[in-house]
């Protein structure tokens, strides 16, 4: 779609009334809104990778602490996890 010179200069009209009628301090708030909002939703993002990387981190680690007690002979490998024994 090609845009002919009247809808480009009645586009560029439109914004700068918008931006004429947004003070500084009107522009402060949205930008400051804008910021927070996207700081917070990289932080859960970051905070959930964050979450499932120590959770596979820790299955491994019991993996291999398994694997090495079963090599010692100490815990057979078809056992259950350590169950409270009466």
């Amino acid at each position: 779609m090609k845009l002919k010179m009247l809808e480009i200069s009645s586009m560029i009209g439109a914004f700068t009334s918008i931006g004429a009628a947004v003070s500084l301090d009107q522009a402060g708030v949205v930008f400051g809104l804008v910021t927070g909002l996207t700081a917070c939703a990289l932080n859960v993002f970051y905070t959930l990778r964050k979450d499932a990387r120590e959770q596979r981190q820790a299955e491994l680690a019991i993996r291999e602490a398994e694997a090495r007690l079963a090599a010692l002979g100490a815990v057979p490998k078809s056992s259950p996890q350590s169950a409270p024994r009466d």
